[in-house]
């Protein structure tokens, strides 16, 4: 029961995050290994349960969508190509491998959000060509597929290269992206015999009440802040499973 109930706020607490800003992974993956999960499991099952977040962040974001337009299927289309490529990825990748570029992946993410302010005032307001932004989109669902933590703020990095670069906007579309990658790692996932489906439903249901709490509290709460927290957990995080 201890253990539902702290997988259940690791996920609604990282449903909520990566709604406003991404990153929450780093909150759910660290959570299952540190209950004595294996390294991929805990990554596969965390991906199955994650779409449930994205998907109800969206909803949060609906009215944004429409500002869209054409720009909504081609990112669609890439993501889809790259999460089926992260897919095969992973599940190709030994166990004991895995758990070496752990440290490094989260590390990498927390890099990212590092860089997110630096990312957004640089490109902001300039004509990038828009097939770099795509290409960028689709390293991101291979990555996003793949590991996962970090793939919000690498989403808001190719849509403001693509010239969007209103928050709420893109956070509609990042997670309607989000939703649609893990949706594809979750096919490949459940049929890899690695998912620990008896803690599923608690993940969807805190992901899924997160996602849409998040959206809701994105314009009273400073993502910055939101930010900061996830920067200095996955720092500590990442250094701790790198020198242990």
């Amino acid at each position: 029961m201890e253990d539902s109930l702290l997988i259940l706020l690791a996920s609604f607490l990282a449903g909520s995050i990566n709604a406003v800003a991404g990153g929450g992974t780093l909150i759910t993956f660290p959570t299952l290994v540190f209950l004595g999960f294996d390294p991929v499991s805990s990554n596969m099952t965390n991906t199955v349960a994650l779409w449930a977040g994205s998907l109800t962040g969206a909803y949060g974001f609906r009215h944004r969508l429409r500002e869209l337009g054409s720009l909504v299927l081609p990112f669609f289309v890439v993501s889809t190509l790259g999460a089926i490529v992260g897919a095969v990825l992973l599940i190709k990748t030994p166990s004991e491998t895995f758990k070496e570029l752990v440290p490094f992946l989260i590390l990498f993410a927390v890099l990212l959000l590092y860089l997110n302010e630096f990312t957004g005032k640089t490109f902001k307001g300039i004509a990038v060509s828009s097939r770099f932004a795509l290409f960028l989109q689709f390293i991101t669902g291979i990555y996003g597929s793949y590991f996962g933590a970090g793939i919000g703020i690498m989403m808001l990095a190719s849509l403001a290269l693509s010239g969007i670069n209103h928050i709420h906007t893109a956070n509609a579309l990042k997670n309607l992206l989000g939703f649609n990658i893990n949706l594809i790692g979750s096919l490949f996932f459940a049929f890899s015999g690695k998912v620990v489906w008896s803690i599923v439903p608690v993940m969807v249901l805190g992901f899924g009440l997160g996602g849409y709490f998040g959206a809701y509290i994105s314009q009273r709460v400073k993502a910055s802040l939101v930010r900061a927290f996830i920067l200095l957990w996955g720092l500590s995080v990442g250094l701790f499973l790198l020198l242990r």
